[in-house]
C-alpha cells in the first residue's frame, strides 16, 4: 500500500476538523482587533488593536467570570469525583440490588442540561420548592430571596445541580476502571491483611490512576464552558454572582451584539483553557510510558 493511502483516508476528518474548528477560531481572532457592533452596523467599523481585549480585562466583568468559572470548575469536579469514587467503591462490593442501582445512576446523564435546569429551578421554587422545604425541615436557613436569589447561595445552588447530574458519569467510569483491577492483586492484599484505607490509597487508586486523570480532565473541560445550567437557572445573577464565561461570551455577543468584544473574550477563553489543561497533561501525564 503507498505511503500516501492513510494520509488520505484520513483527509476528509481532517478538512471537517479544520472547517469546525480552526476557521472559526481564525475568523473570532481577526475580528478581535476590530470595533464590530451589529447594533451600528453589519461590518467592522474599524481596526481598533488589542482595546477588545483592555475593556474586558479593564471592565471587570470578564475577571468576575473567570472566578466564577474556575470555583464552580474545580469544586464540582472534586466533589463529583469524591462522590462518584465513593459509588463506585460501594458498586464494585456487588451488594444486592446492584444491577437496579448501575441502572439508576445512568439516567441523571441521559437528561439534557437545560432540562436538569428547569427541574430544578422548581425544586429551588421558594414558595414550594423540594429543597427548601427539605432544608428548612433539618433547621437550615434559607435566604428571603430563594437559594438562587441570593448572591450568598446561587453559585452553589448551580452546582449542586451539575453534582447530582454528572457524579454518576464519575461513577460509572471508576466503577468500570475497579473492575479492570486482577482479582490476583486484590486476593494478595487481603491475604495480607491490607486495611481497607491502605487498600484504596496504595493498590486501587494506583491501578485506575489512568482512567482517573482522563476523566477528570473531561470533565474539568465540560465544567469550564458551563452555560444551559447558568441561563434556566440564574442568568448570571444575582448581580454578576453566577456569571461564567461561557454565559458572558453569549451575553456580549448575542444579547448586546458586541462581536469585537465577544471574539476576544473567546481568545483568552481559550488560551487560559490551554494553559490550564497544558498544565495538567504535563504534570498528570509526564510519567506514562
Amino acid at each position: 500500500m503507498p505511503d500516501y493511502v492513510p494520509w488520505l483516508l484520513i483527509s476528509p476528518s481532517v478538512i471537517l476538523l479544520l472547517a469546525l474548528i480552526a476557521f472559526p477560531l481564525l475568523f473570532a481572532l481577526k475580528n478581535s482587533f476590530y470595533f464590530w457592533n451589529l447594533q451600528m452596523g453589519p461590518t467592522p467599523l474599524g481596526f481598533v488593536g488589542f482595546d477588545n481585549y483592555k475593556m474586558a480585562l479593564q471592565g471587570g466583568f470578564f475577571l468576575g467570570a473567570l472566578w466564577n468559572t474556575i470555583l464552580l470548575t474545580v469544586v464540582g469536579t472534586a466533589v463529583e469525583f469524591t462522590l462518584g469514587l465513593m459509588i463506585a467503591l460501594l458498586l464494585a462490593r456487588q451488594l444486592k440490588g446492584m444491577n437496579v442501582a448501575r441502572a439508576l445512576l445512568i439516567m441523571p446523564t441521559t437528561i439534557a442540561p437545560i432540562v436538569v435546569g428547569f427541574l430544578f429551578r422548581y425544586m429551588y421554587d421558594p414558595g414550594g420548592g423540594l429543597i427548601p422545604w427539605l432544608l428548612t425541615s433539618v433547621g437550615i436557613p434559607i435566604p428571603a430571596q430563594g437559594l438562587l436569589g441570593s448572591s450568598t447561595t446561587a453559585l452553589w445552588a448551580v452546582l449542586f445541580a451539575d453534582v447530582w447530574q454528572w457524579t454518576p458519569f464519575f461513577a460509572i467510569v471508576l466503577y468500570a476502571g475497579l473492575l479492570s483491577i486482577p482479582d490476583d492483586i486484590l486476593e494478595a492484599a487481603r491475604l495480607d491483611r491490607t486495611p481497607p484505607l491502605a487498600l484504596l490509597w496504595h493498590i486501587k487508586l494506583p491501578l485506575i490512576k489512568k482512567t482517573a486523570l482522563i476523566v477528570v480532565m473531561l470533565r474539568f473541560m465540560q465544567l469550564f464552558n458551563t452555560f444551559d445550567l447558568i441561563v434556566v437557572l440564574t442568568k448570571g445573577g444575582p448581580g454578576s454572582s453566577t456569571r461564567t464565561l461561557g454565559y458572558t461570551l453569549y451575553q456580549a455577543g448575542m444579547v448586546d451584539f458586541n462581536i469585537g468584544l465577544s471574539s476576544a473574550m473567546t481568545w483568552m477563553m481559550v488560551i487560559i483553557v490551554n494553559a490550564i489543561i497544558g498544565l495538567f497533561v504535563f504534570f498528570a501525564f509526564r510519567d506514562w510510558d
